[in-house]
């Protein structure tokens, strides 16, 4: 019975930010463990084995926690949270979200180049619209005059990003089309949008 308490204490625990002490949902934090060099590793598919900690997902939090050495407390004394963490876990992020695109790509459920985009529109199969920072103005809005209802729009990533997760260059407009790849994707850039701020 006792241990049942305890366990129950524990969820409650890795489910508070070390930063704010504030419980949330697990999907507005980041868990952290410590690596076998006693380095701060971030574990943002919450699999990795150890005991964790979790800080509120937003940079400003992660680098709160480095500044403040909220991570020895956490994890033991001797963790080494390094300070491009908060950068760390911004390029890990974004690839998370990028390899739903190259997994879309190789379903057959991701297009790239300005006339397969508008195509994909016209049938009624986009979920998500992607431009690419570096693209024109003009050109976002050829295109997205074309997007129905239930089409979402992103446009941050930049070309190259664009380039390897389509495995070709000069990747400017692209789409995603409707399913389960699609709604990982927008889970996924919705948590760089929370994180970035």
């Amino acid at each position: 019975m006792s241990q049942t308490g305890t366990e129950a204490e524990e969820i409650v625990a890795e489910r508070m930010c070390i930063v704010t002490r504030e419980v949330m949902d697990e999907a507005q934090l980041i868990r952290f463990v410590r690596g076998p060099d006693g380095s701060v590793v971030p574990d943002l598919n919450r699999k990795l084995p150890g005991r964790g900690v979790w800080v509120g997902l937003k940079r400003t939090r992660v680098a709160e926690a480095v500044k403040r050495r909220a991570f020895s407390r956490g994890l033991g004394e001797g963790s080494v949270a390094r300070e491009e963490l908060p950068d760390q876990i911004g390029g890990l992020l974004r690839k998370a979200a990028l390899a739903y695109i190259s997994l879309a790509k190789k379903a057959g459920g991701a297009v790239a180049g300005a006339a397969k985009v508008e195509e994909m529109l016209a049938a009624g199969r986009a979920r998500l619209v992607i431009h690419a920072v570096e693209a024109a103005q003009n050109g976002r809005q050829k295109i997205d005059a074309h997007s129905g209802p239930g089409v979402e729009t992103l446009g941050f990533f930049t070309s190259n990003e664009l380039d390897l997760a389509f495995g070709r260059t000069n990747v400017i407009h692209a789409a995603v089309a409707k399913g389960a790849l699609a709604e990982k994707l927008l889970q996924a850039v919705h948590r760089i949008e929370a994180y970035e701020g």
